[in-house]
Parts: structure tokens; C-alpha cells; sequence
């Protein structure tokens, strides 16, 4: 997973104040929690740049992806082991006969479910990270071997 100090390294670290943020590091962290684009960043437009600013287009998947948790679900990574499944507590709490033992479902109330060979999003408002009550669970990011999923 990306963190703050590898976009840090890849901006111009100017501090020009161009995207709106005090310096390249707020850009960074703000780039990271997906609050401002790449785009916004006037001079990684530059040619001197340009290589930075692929790097970090390969880097930062579009919010646009994310869930309202903040999950993204890299699907290209997905190899639909449903270790996340039974890793989600909530999964384990609504369905422990179903999903929650690595079974097919039996309630239509779980977060995470394998369908067609990859892990699709379902109730996400369920997810411990939604709301302002959220908690900084990350169950189902631990037990992919693949780093399919990720939050923002």
C-alpha cells in the first residue's frame, strides 16, 4: 500500500502553493486520502515531471473506485481466494454458517462475497470503517495475499 512519504518523493516539492495546500506534503497526504487528483498539482505537468507524473498516476487509483467505506477492490488482483470473507467480522457476525466459514453466503447482509471468481462489495454501510462511529478494522486487507484490497 502507497503511503504519504512515497508520493512526498515524487511531487516537485516546490511548496508553491499551486493545488491549494500549504506544502507538497499536505498535497501528498491529500493526493493519498484522495481529496485532491494528480491533476492538481500544476507542476507535475511539466515536462521536467513527467516521469514522476506517471509514477504517480500508476500509483493512485481514482476515488472514483472507492466505496462510501473507502474500500477499493483492485479486481485485476483479485484471485477470489474469499480469504476476506471470512476475515470480515461482520461477514463472521451476520453469517457464521455461511460466509463466515468460508461457505457461500446464507445472508444477504455481508459485506464482502466471491462472485465469478473475484470479491464483489455488498452493504458496505455494514463495514466497521463507515460512518463517524468507524472503527480502523482491516480484517479483510490483512488476509489477501495479493493486496486486492485497500482503503482510502
Amino acid at each position: 500500500m502507497t503511503n504519504a512519504l512515497e508520493i512526498y518523493q515524487l511531487l516537485p516539492k516546490t511548496n508553491c502553493k499551486q493545488c491549494g495546500k500549504a506544502t507538497c506534503m499536505a498535497f501528498g497526504a491529500a493526493l493519498l486520502s484522495r481529496e485532491v487528483t494528480i491533476d492538481d498539482c500544476p507542476p507535475l505537468k511539466e515536462d521536467k515531471f513527467k516521469e514522476n507524473y506517471e509514477k504517480l498516476s500508476q500509483m493512485i487509483t481514482p476515488s472514483g473506485e472507492a466505496s462510501e467505506s473507502g474500500m477499493i477492490v483492485h479486481t485485476e488482483k483479485c484471485i477470489g481466494c474469499g480469504n476476506c470473507v471470512v476475515a470480515c467480522p461482520v461477514n463472521v457476525a451476520e453469517d457464521p454458517h455461511g460466509a463466515g466459514s468460508g461457505k457461500a453466503p446464507t445472508s444477504e447482509n455481508v459485506i464482502l462475497r466471491v462472485e465469478n471468481g473475484v470479491v464483489r462489495l455488498s452493504n458496505v454501510n455494514q463495514c466497521r470503517r463507515f460512518g463517524k462511529n468507524k472503527i480502523m478494522c482491516n480484517g479483510c486487507i490483512v488476509t489477501c495475499p495479493t493486496k486486492a484490497i485497500e482503503f482510502v
